[in-house]
């Protein structure tokens, strides 16, 4: 048996699981490989409205779900996870047999922070909990706009609170504290998306534009230098 990444290890957040799948195969395979490396609390539903009302009494650490869902839309599922306290903060895998482009960029733009395609290695799947329920380093900085404290995840602009997801959060605290310095998109996949294969381009592409987005006035503060990288330039806008 191929070893799996820790998930469950002291310095891991990823206490409690939500899985949305509806195929008991499937569902098995993830909670023994889990289980296996010592996350024991895993919750299991079958349907969008479970996912709803599992978050709403007690918020899980990471969710992996399926966009097939019997009674609602999978992209609305996440869309709506976002849109509810603590969603923006609960990081999110989908694993799917969808495999086009679009739906991968769609998920990724209603909110996913990482997009699985069956058949799946558990291997890869056990390290992207892993890497999406890390606690980042602390820090804190004040500019302009932005206002972020990496310590206890609170960012701010013009003072509004702004609730990024896991990778949002992780993007802007690795731009953050290298700013006026390009960094490559490869080194981007590298610091937040570690331990995880077969990332590409355009998924770095798609979250970086949603993090400008919710910055707002401060997203201007993150260049866009097509074909080289991206550079978060102190004092700018």
């Amino acid at each position: 048996m191929v070893p799996i990444p820790n998930v469950s290890g002291d310095n891991n957040v990823v206490k409690r699981l939500l899985v949305v799948e509806d195929d008991c195969d499937i569902v098995g395979l993830i909670r023994h490989a889990l289980r296996s490396d010592g996350c024991q609390n895993i919750e299991v539903v079958g349907s969008g409205q479970a996912v709803l009302e599992s978050i709403g009494n007690d918020p899980p650490d990471a969710i992996i779900r399926d966009l097939n869902l019997p009674d609602v839309n999978g992209f609305e599922v996440g869309r709506i996870v976002r849109s509810r306290a603590r969603g923006g903060e609960i990081p999110i895998i989908v694993v799917t047999a969808c495999q086009s482009e679009a739906d991968r960029v769609l998920a990724l733009d209603l909110g996913a922070d990482d997009y699985v395609t069956k058949p799946f290695s558990l291997k890869e799947l056990v390290a992207r909990v892993r890497a999406d329920g890390e606690v980042r380093s602390p820090g804190v900085y004040r500019g302009k706009h932005l206002n972020a404290d990496f310590a206890v995840i609170a960012i701010s602009v013009d003072g509004q609170p702004i609730r990024l997801t896991r990778r949002e959060f992780g993007l802007l605290h690795y731009l953050v504290p290298n700013r006026n310095r390009v960094l490559t998109r490869w080194q981007l996949i590298h610091r937040v998306w570690r331990g995880v294969d077969e990332i590409d381009a355009r998924t770095v592409t798609v979250h970086v534009g949603r993090l400008r987005a919710k910055l707002g006035k401060a997203g201007e503060q993150i260049d866009i230098l097509f074909g080289v990288g991206y550079r978060f330039v102190e004092g700018q806008s």
